[in-house]
């Protein structure tokens, strides 16, 4: 299948991690306490009952990671920076040791010529400002353009792109709606709320981040899916449209109309955010990049109990259709809807159950395929005019996979949690060999 894909000589091919999932050194070096390390260590939230403490220990172990980021031949690196290890309380003075830790990172990336595309916030806000009412406070938008603006200062000449946010729709809707993750609240007018706050603190660290003048190219990273009514009755395609509405439209919108969508906003009622004066003008600031993460679309079914979604190509670990096609349809969509910048497809990959070594391998064919359905299904939607600059694929390790721990393993790299070796599965050396292809 992906013999006959070809990408354009500049597409950017990287691998992409998280800050919480991977570093561990949970206090070291005065990093402060996150809320997803006060989640993992509160009984019963968090699946194996694992948490973050040491996870990768990628803390100590960076130079051997970015060695093998070089070995699979990808030219950039998507990782996120931990608030609380720069800025222990979220806001006030400065870790000069947590910012030396992203020196060194840079530093061994720069001698691998790995490009850095930086996250400035993947869920682990600093405790001490959940303590203080965490993304339903307003403030915390301000105390985030602070920070945004600091590592902007310090690292926006030496990276390649800097995100605002990582999939705020999990921080809303996760976060505050369910209590599925951190800071586990399960209230929708929270969650509703939450998810403007996150915006505006994305409008106002856009504008702080241009104010010092770095180079990076800004953006946000934005989880998105189609919404496939299951039937064609009337009560599934309201559900579809409710649920795209809800979801990729109520961050959309805002980003690039300056409103709600209106269909979702009838739908929230009572529960409708709080908007004040001139924060759509704060929200809509200009980017540069788009970041979409896709692992799966929205079957949407009204009936008691849901219809299930038909899974011609199986389903995924984590229970997820696999639904590549998907892809091309919310890309052709977005182009349809929305000015968009170039876009980065910032996540995309799949959790298999490879948790043992046979015969010194992991032999995930199932990943393989996906993977190359994917960039088929992506190299559709370029080819209908849809300007994407590249692909990082989801995930570089094994990793702290949230509230499921350690049980679920996205990596192309295994990793034994008992001793930190790290083996490059058959897709990482599958994807090494179709990056050379590009290349050739």
């Amino acid at each position: 299948m992906t013999d006959t894909l070809q990408f354009p000589p500049s597409f950017t091919w990287g691998v992409a991690t998280s800050s919480f999932q991977i570093e561990g050194a949970a206090t070291a070096d005065g990093k402060g306490p996150s809320i997803w390390d006060t989640f993992s260590h509160t009984p019963g939230k968090v699946i194996d009952g694992s948490n973050g403490d040491v996870a990768c220990d990628h803390y100590h172990r960076y130079a051997e990671d970015v060695g093998i980021m070089a070995d699979l031949h990808v030219d950039a690196y998507r990782f996120s920076m931990a608030w609380a290890r720069v800025q222990p309380a979220g806001k006030g003075a400065w870790n000069e040791a947590g910012f030396a830790f992203y020196e060194r990172l840079l530093d061994e990336l720069d001698k691998k010529n790995i490009g850095a595309h930086v996250t400035l916030y993947h869920w682990d806000l600093p405790q001490a400002l959940q303590d203080e009412g965490g993304w339903l406070n307003r403030d915390t938008a301000y105390h985030f353009a602070e920070y945004a603006a600091e590592v902007a200062r310090r690292f926006g000449n030496r990276v390649k792109t800097i995100a605002t946010h990582n999939e705020p729709w999990c921080t809303a809707n996760l976060g505050y709606g369910n209590a599925q993750f951190a800071p586990g609240v399960a209230d929708n007018k929270q969650s509703v709320q939450v998810s403007h706050h996150l915006l505006l603190s994305h409008g106002l660290a856009m504008k702080a981040m241009r104010g010092v003048g770095s180079s990076a190219q800004l953006g946000i990273v934005l989880n998105q899916w189609t919404a496939d009514a299951a039937t064609d009755s009337q009560a599934d395609r309201d559900l579809a449209t409710w649920e795209y509405a809800r979801s990729v439209q109520w961050f959309m919108d805002p980003i690039f109309k300056g409103h709600y969508p209106e269909y979702a906003l009838r739908g929230h009622g009572a529960d409708a955010p709080d908007v004040k004066a001139g924060d759509f003008d704060i929200i809509r600031g200009p980017i540069d990049f788009l970041g979409v993460n896709y692992y799966f679309r929205s079957f949407c079914s009204a009936e008691t109990p849901p219809r299930q979604a038909p899974a011609a190509l199986g389903t995924t670990d984590m229970g997820w259709e696999i639904y590549p096609q998907g892809l091309t349809e919310l890309l052709v969509k977005l182009k349809g809807e929305y000015d968009l910048p170039p876009i980065y497809i910032t996540e995309n990959g799949m959790a298999n159950p490879d948790h043992e070594l046979v015969d010194g391998r992991i032999a995930d064919t199932k990943r393989i395929d996906y993977v190359e359905r994917h960039l088929a299904a992506l190299k559709a939607a370029m080819d209908q005019g849809v300007d994407v600059r590249g692909y990082f694929l989801w995930s570089l390790l094994d990793n702290f996979e949230w509230n499921s721990g350690y049980a679920k393993r996205f990596g192309i790299i295994h990793v034994d949690y008992a001793t930190q070796k790290r083996t490059p599965k058959d897709s990482a050396l599958w994807y090494r060999e179709f990056i050379d292809m590009q290349r050739r």
